[in-house]
């Protein structure tokens, strides 16, 4: 029998799902999936459905998703699930929402880059943002859609024109870098995985990638050109899942981990749990860039605390010089299709 169905190895410690598990003293929150019928929105479904701090889970896709609501709520898990399709039914799936999850759009094929995902999926989100300024306004917002260095300020434009913006809501998930980052790591150092924590800053695409391997714990003696290799493979892993899927999809299975991991983490700020960590690509200070994914304090207004970079080697200061004016030009592009559309 498998106990466990997911193990949680970020900074806020251990998280394990039991099945059949309930928490009967958890606060109710409810959780909407957009996009729930997709390649990452089915498996989020699933890893949403099993989480027991969600008492009601919301599935809405264009179509599709009464199939995958019917098969979810078969699960013997807390959560209460409804499926909508259409957007005669987004406000049904959205009101109420603590948490939004926008996996929708299409996936990236061999071939492709995040830009060439721009024009479909600029519009999708655009939509989507509307609908939750209007039906949800004060919903935490996990953007996954891609590219995310251009989603979130989309997001961020459209709650503007809406009245609604609150930057400690809105969030890019960059999860799957730290996930990626801290399986890499852990493989090369030969270390317990369990045990491994790398901050990964900047974007979420290509070179703005950029994970701080000189504060990885636990600490191991790789040489320059082992850190390198390291961070170029955290930088393309998706494009290791795009060549390696061989036009059959992008990394869907992986992301929705990630996407689990970084909601469970919102919903345990959102409940008050201390001390919860977890990099997200969100409005901040840290450099003259509008938006940077760096390390974030969650507590029960979303973002609490945006935290320094802290120390950074000469490699990984190099990187952060080298990926600002793509970052700048992916956030400058998604402000001016906010506007101009």
């Amino acid at each position: 029998m498998l106990r466990s169905i997911a193990r949680r190895t970020s900074t806020t410690g251990a998280y394990l799902t039991r099945r059949g598990f309930a928490s009967e003293s958890a606060p109710d929150r409810k959780v909407a999936i957009l996009g729930a019928a997709g390649g990452i929105g089915q498996p989020l479904s699933l890893l949403m459905k099993l989480n027991p701090l969600v008492s009601q889970l919301s599935l809405y896709d264009i179509a599709g998703t009464p199939g995958v609501a019917a098969d979810v709520s078969h699960i013997n898990t807390r959560s209460q699930v409804s499926g909508f399709a259409g957007d005669e039914q987004l406000r049904q799936a959205l009101e109420g929402a603590d948490v939004v999850i926008i996996p929708a759009g299409v996936p990236r094929k061999p071939g492709m880059t995040r830009d060439d995902l721009f024009n479909i999926n600029a519009g999708i989100v655009k939509s989507l943002c509307t609908a939750i300024a209007k039906y949800c306004p004060h919903a935490l917002v996990n953007m996954i859609s891609n590219p995310v260095n251009s989603t979130v300020p989309i997001a961020a434009e459209v709650f503007k024109k809406a009245g609604t913006y609150d930057e400690k809501r809105l969030f890019g998930v960059t999860t799957l870098d730290v996930v990626r980052a801290k399986t890499f790591y852990a493989g090369k150092a030969k270390v317990n995985v369990a045990d491994v924590i790398v901050p990964v800053v900047g974007g979420h695409a290509g070179i703005t990638i950029l994970p701080l391997f000189s504060q990885a714990t636990p600490k191991a003696n790789l040489g320059d050109e082992e850190i390198e290799a390291l961070t170029k493979r955290t930088q393309d892993g998706g494009t290791e899942v795009v060549e390696a899927k061989a036009g059959k999809g992008s990394a869907t299975l992986s992301m929705a981990y990630a996407g689990a991991i970084f909601a469970d983490a919102c919903l345990k700020g959102l409940n008050g749990v201390p001390d919860v960590v977890e990099c997200s690509f969100v409005q901040s200070t840290v450099t003259d860039l509008p938006f940077f994914a760096s390390k974030v304090r969650l507590g029960k207004n979303g973002v609490e605390e945006v935290l320094g970079l802290g120390p950074l080697s000469d490699f990984e200061k190099q990187g952060l010089e080298a990926l600002k004016p793509e970052l700048k030009s992916s956030i400058e592009k998604g402000i001016k299709f906010a506007n101009d559309n």
